[in-house]
């Protein structure tokens, strides 16, 4: 009977050591768990410790999905859990099929960043939380591209971005989640359509070259003709200067040449003051005389020895007086 008792008493131990076990719940930060009582809701468990009655206070388990990469290839797993993750995730859905509005069937691998925002709504407000959002992106994703050629689609990513993101957060706010972002991993065309795309690219890359080329060899003829237009301008504006310049020495050449003639002049004009003209009339004679002696075959003498005496003497005279005439001066 004694050991008997103790057996029982180390049982009730155990359960009861059990139940407090079972009754006490440590949540981390950044979750939530949901209380059930009979079945029924009783309280959200914040972060922390936490006491509840163990057998009829149960934690609701939700259905969630993780990602697994295993060599490069991504699976997802299913799992039930009852701490909901409070922070911001990630949902990394596989590649769907769309067909774009000029019937090009294209494969879109799509990533939703949300958070949940209201434990309570997230867990009873939809059963699925994780296929809900998954279907509503493909869904709002076929939608948005069948809208789109496919042009658009490759270009326009962040119009696709947008419109999902207002179209899923609007639809996501009564399971308690906020959609923060949706981001187009990557679009894929069929083969036949991306081999076209690439000849299409390489023309048009062909054209540009020609493009450029072209007009690399106009601006080069522009910029050869604006050259030989300035160093014609240069040129000429050099020789306008030159001939003004050497139109303004020689009008200085005239010029002191004129007052030379004119202080000559002068000088004769004070050195002849008294005289009477003879001097003047005897440079002219004398000037006569030289080009008149100019052919060689030919003497000229005064028409009587007389003459020649009074020649002789007046050439003297003349000779004293244009001797004196500096000394006028």
């Amino acid at each position: 009977m004694t050991e008997a008792v103790m057996i029982v008493i180390a049982a009730i131990g155990i359960f009861v050591i059990t139940l407090l076990v079972k009754g006490i719940r440590i949540v981390p930060e950044q979750s939530a768990v949901m209380i059930e009582r009979l079945g029924k809701f009783r309280a959200q468990l914040d972060p922390g410790l936490n006491i509840i009655i163990p057998v009829v206070d149960k934690p609701r388990s939700v259905p969630w999905r993780s990602t697994v990469k295993d060599g490069g290839q991504k699976f997802y797993v299913v799992s039930n859990i009852s701490n909901l993750d409070l922070r911001e995730q990630v949902y990394d859905f596989p590649s769907q099929s769309v067909i774009t509005r000029d019937n090009v069937g294209i494969q879109v691998d799509a990533v939703v960043y949300f958070q949940i925002t209201n434990p309570q709504k997230a867990v009873y407000e939809i059963s699925n939380l994780p296929m809900a959002l998954e279907t509503l992106t493909q869904t709002t994703l076929r939608n948005v591209i069948g809208e789109m050629d496919l042009d658009d689609t490759l270009t326009s990513r962040e119009t696709i971005n947008a419109s999902l993101v207002e179209t899923i957060d609007s639809a996501a706010q009564a399971w308690g989640v906020k959609v923060n972002r949706v981001e187009v991993q990557d679009i894929m065309p069929p083969q036949d359509v991306q081999a076209a795309m690439e000849q299409q690219m390489k023309a048009e890359r062909e054209r540009r070259a020609r493009v450029t080329e072209a007009e690399g060899f106009k601006r080069a003829e522009v910029l050869r003709a604006e050259g030989d237009r300035d160093a014609r301008i240069a040129l000429a504006d050099g020789e306008r200067e030159a001939s003004i310049r050497e139109a303004e020495g020689n009008a200085q050449a005239i010029e002191r040449l004129a007052e030379a003639e004119k202080a000559k002049l002068q000088r004769v004009q004070e050195a002849l003051a008294t005289d009477t003209g003879d001097y003047l009339i005897g440079m002219r004679y004398m000037e006569t005389l030289d080009q008149m002696a100019g052919n060689q075959n030919v003497v000229w003498m005064p028409h009587s020895a007389t003459d020649l005496g009074s020649f002789i003497g007046g050439y003297k005279s003349l000779l004293g007086a244009a001797g004196k005439a500096p000394e006028a001066t």
